[in-house]
């Protein structure tokens, strides 16, 4: 006798339990937003530098009515009769031999400065935000202003960075000629350290630009496995570093 098999009438209601649920994956590229942030030193050093390198771009460029004995040296020059004698090539002796890369220096620290204002007119013109860090509180910038920020940055602490260099070793491929008559002390003090800030600091925002920028191509490459891209910022998700896909909800 052939039985016959019962089906049952409803199916049983899904388990819907937090520990069945989907897996789900961090959000794309697509719909995460790059913003770009200046660090705290960024700001505090081109609060310092900017004023100076201008400084030093009038004393070179109004040379020689700047140095001593000028009409304009006193009082906002003085300080430059002893640099000029610690360093000739802001003295007498490479005016006088008409020595051009203090001029060709001095031009250069004028489109420097005028990037660095660049950068810093695009960022506070179009960013968002406070930019009180002691409070937590940062101001960013995003789109494309923002990447035009970030290259304006890196590209002219690369320039700051690069010129600096090309600076002390023009003087050291020179036998020292314009400083080597100072005594060790005199030199690292008034010579080394002062000219080793325009090399460690634009290093620096070449990091931190630099950074900024990579990030913002793996976040628009959506980047989930490259170096670069791996990352956390404020803004943006950190990418999986699990090749398998993964369903969304």
């Amino acid at each position: 006798m052939v039985s016959t098999r019962n089906h049952p009438s409803n199916f049983p209601p899904p388990d819907l339990s937090p520990s069945k649920a989907v897996a789900t994956r961090p959000k794309s590229s697509s719909d995460q937003q790059w913003t770009h942030t200046p660090t705290a030193l960024t700001i505090l050093w081109l609060a310092v530098s900017l004023p100076l390198v201008i400084w030093d771009s009038v004393y070179v460029v109004g040379r020689p009515h700047t140095m001593p004995g000028g009409k304009w040296h006193e009082p906002l020059y003085t300080p430059y009769a002893l640099y000029g004698e610690v360093d000739y090539g802001y003295g007498w002796p490479a005016y006088e031999a008409g020595n051009g890369f203090t001029m060709a220096q001095g031009l250069m620290n004028v489109l420097e400065t005028i990037c660095y204002l660049g950068y810093l007119f695009v960022f506070w013109k179009y960013g968002e935000g406070q930019c009180t860090y002691a409070e937590g509180q940062q101001r960013s910038i995003g789109g494309g202003w923002g990447g035009l920020a970030c290259l304006f940055g890196y590209s002219v602490s690369l320039l700051t960075f690069s010129k600096t260099v090309l600076y002390a070793l023009n003087e050291h491929f020179s036998g020292y000629h314009y400083v080597g008559h100072n005594s060790a002390a005199r030199l690292i003090f008034l010579w080394v350290l002062p000219n080793g800030f325009w090399i460690i600091l634009p290093a620096y925002m070449i990091y931190a630009f630099g950074t900024d920028i990579l990030q913002g191509l793996a976040v628009a490459g959506d980047d989930h496995s490259s170096k670069p891209a791996e990352f956390t910022k404020s803004g943006a998700i950190p990418f999986s570093k699990d090749p398998t896909p993964m369903k969304r909800e």
